[in-house]
């Protein structure tokens, strides 16, 4: 197996780690997405669609920045949830900055303040960042900056739109310019850590999260079961798995439009992600309380990270 070249690093080059923290449905997702340019973590509607720590790469002629995506800090009702917030709260326990992503079109709210508090002894740099300014109504601007001062006093504040890009070269120039001296610690070329199954699942349950909403929003994990590359078409099997029959009934739909809508639009998004043509073929299987099985956690990859 060819391991990838990473390159010794120019002179005066800084690289380092940012954890990316915040109450679920803040945007953190899409802004990983807009800082690196390219899609490596998944978004929708609902809330807690993180939950893996996702490493997006962003690599430029004088510093590489590696953002660790975490699953947004809420009360856990399953061992699924524990085990989300367990992982995103040792996040920055390593890292050389921490972005605290709040929803900037509102007040800062007691979930803001309570993830803040966890941060006040981490001595490392610290960024504010006021996502979803776009959608802040002007008259109540100055009000809402000022429900955040109080929020993390060491950070630097910075307003920012994911949704439209405005304030985001802004946070990218003062984050790298914070980063340590050091080396490429992954290829240039690679903009994520995730291996391509990994990624391929996620683009499956973003459909799934988008089209069903609230009807089965976390019951639902993905298996990639095999991927047979051939010259001109890749083969992808995957499986899906929920706690209850009604939830399988809801992702099939009648006379199976559901499942084919998903399975189209996770297609069409595989062959961006691939370059090249996708056949997709899923199934679904009930495996009842999943989120409460240890067992089930590990083998589907969920596992308490130090």
């Amino acid at each position: 197996m060819n391991l990838p070249i990473v390159p010794p690093a120019p002179s005066g080059f800084r690289s380092g780690f940012a954890t990316v923290l915040g109450r679920p449905n803040v945007g953190k997702s899409t802004l990983v997405n807009r800082l690196i340019g390219e899609k490596v973590a998944i978004t929708s509607p609902t809330a807690q669609t993180t939950r893996n720590r996702l490493r997006g790469i962003l690599t430029r002629p004088e510093a590489q920045l590696i953002l660790v995506d975490t699953p947004g800090i809420h009360k856990p009702h399953h061992k699924l949830g524990e085990v989300l917030v367990h992982n995103a709260r040792t996040a920055f326990s390593s890292a050389d900055g921490v972005l605290l992503i709040v929803d900037g079109s509102v007040p800062a709210g007691t979930g803001d303040q309570f993830i803040a508090d966890s941060l006040r002894d981490i001595q490392v740099p610290q960024w504010l960042v006021l996502n979803k300014v776009d959608l802040r109504p002007a008259k109540f601007a100055a009000e809402i900056r000022a429900s955040y001062d109080r929020l993390l006093p060491r950070a630097v504040p910075l307003e920012v739109s994911a949704l439209n890009g405005s304030g985001v070269e802004d946070l990218l120039t003062s984050v790298m310019s914070h980063l340590p001296e050091g080396p490429y610690y992954y290829p240039p070329d690679l903009f994520t850590d995730q291996p391509e199954r990994f990624i391929m699942g996620e683009l499956i349950r973003e459909q799934i999260l988008r089209a069903t909403r609230e009807e089965v929003p976390h019951s639902v994990a993905v298996i990639i079961e095999r991927v047979e590359e051939g010259e001109h078409l890749t083969r992808v099997l995957a499986t899906i798995l929920v706690e209850r029959d009604t939830q399988k009934a809801i992702l099939i739909g009648k006379q199976g439009q559901m499942l084919k809508h998903i399975g189209t639009e996770s297609r069409l998004a595989m062959q961006k992600l691939l370059s090249g043509k996708v056949y997709l073929e899923i199934f679904i299987k009930v495996r009842t309380r999943w989120r409460q099985s240890e067992s089930m956690l590990r083998e589907l990859g969920y596992r308490r990270e130090d």
